[in-house]
């Protein structure tokens, strides 16, 4: 007997977490690609949006668009959804009261970081609000919240009681990841200098990784940092001991450029210790580049031996014997590592998860 799986697509028209956005379409993609026999894959959409994604079935175009549609069910106002599997990849989903015994019906969402609740002062109010109230709803409602990683679990715990209802899933790096034919041209368009490590971090723990760079004696090129971080990342530099000239903040950039730019850093550091899935640190390893993390956060979990992760204060030593002699042993390392993620992988255990159900 077949059954339908139908996948909650809210980005196609409206992006508001871009890693959210493609990270949703690579597991709809793993999803079709693994379905069991007479299995389909369905989506759920916000009015205006069209998905393409070959493999795909039915397709459900609610009345609402995105940011309305967020409010609704944030509410709990979920009309013209219908029922069945529904598996979202993220907190937005219609959690709503259902029967899972009698109906079929489930509702299982993901959670990729607790920002919300550990960096609040990262996002927008109504944001930390919407994310808030969605997890009172899942916890009250869904029949599985996924997270990324086992070190997530017990950090969940201290916001909302989900009890047995929890699965570790992973991510991955995109399908296609590579370093782009034009990947030097991309850099000097970029204007990143020669030699320089790239960091990402949060907030104040970005002053570890310019002390790192100072110590390794390279630029820094900063990724993901928020529009109007530049005065406080200036004055983290400069706590730090390195010049402003040697900062080179980039922000967001698409995926043929990150890619570029990670590809040509001797080394890729990460000093955030919040509870959040390691994105670019994933991207690095699949890329090959030397990793070198922060002790906490997800890093244990998900570098594990693919990198070297150590203490804040450990950073500028093990930044600079990873620009130099450990270069090429952390370069294996890490892309044997990155092998343990794909979303093929996560699919089969997001189709595994349904049918415990």
């Amino acid at each position: 007997m077949g059954a339908q799986l139908r996948v909650v697509l809210d980005q196609l028209a409206q992006i508001v977490s871009p890693d959210i956005a493609w990270a949703s379409l690579e597991l709809t993609v793993g999803l079709i690609a693994t379905a069991p026999r007479e299995c389909t894959v369905d989506a759920i959409v916000p009015a205006g949006a069209k998905p393409e994604i070959r493999g795909l079935g039915e397709v459900r175009t609610l009345a609402l668009q995105r940011r309305e549609l967020a409010a609704s069910w944030q509410l709990g106002i979920a009309p013209a959804v219908g029922g069945g599997m529904i598996h979202s990849p993220s907190l937005m989903a219609p959690l709503i009261k259902h029967d899972r015994v009698h109906d079929m019906d489930q509702t299982v969402v993901t959670l990729w970081d607790l920002n919300a609740w550990q960096a609040p002062q990262t996002m927008a109010k109504p944001a930390v609000a919407w994310h808030r109230g969605m997890l009172r709803r899942a916890a009250k409602h869904a029949d599985a919240i996924v997270v990324p990683s086992h070190a997530f679990v017990d950090r969940l715990e201290e916001y909302a009681r989900f009890g047995d209802r929890v699965r570790v899933i992973a991510g991955a790096a995109a399908s296609d990841l590579s370093v782009p034919k034009d990947a030097a041209s991309r850099r000097s368009r970029i204007g990143v200098p020669t030699e320089y490590v790239v960091i990402v971090g949060a907030g104040e723990s970005y002053e570890h990784g310019f002390r790192a760079a100072a110590a390794a004696g390279t630029d820094a090129v900063v990724l993901g940092a928020a529009d109007g971080d530049e005065p406080l990342l200036a004055d983290l530099a400069s706590a730090a001991g390195l010049p402003e000239r040697r900062v080179h903040i980039r922000g967001q950039l698409d995926a043929a450029d990150r890619a570029a730019v990670l590809a040509g850093a001797r080394v890729f550091v990460a000093t955030s210790v919040l509870t959040a899935w390691p994105w670019r640190a994933v991207e690095a390893m699949t890329l090959g580049v030397p990793v070198v993390a922060a002790d906490g956060g997800l890093h244990e979990d998900v570098i594990a031996d693919g990198g070297v992760i150590v203490a804040e204060a450990d950073l500028p030593d093990a930044v600079a014997d990873a620009v130099g002699s450990g270069n090429a042993r952390l370069r294996v390392l890490a892309g044997d590592r990155s092998r343990a993620f794909s979303w093929a992988s996560s699919a089969e255990r997001v189709w595994a998860l349904h049918a415990e159900l």
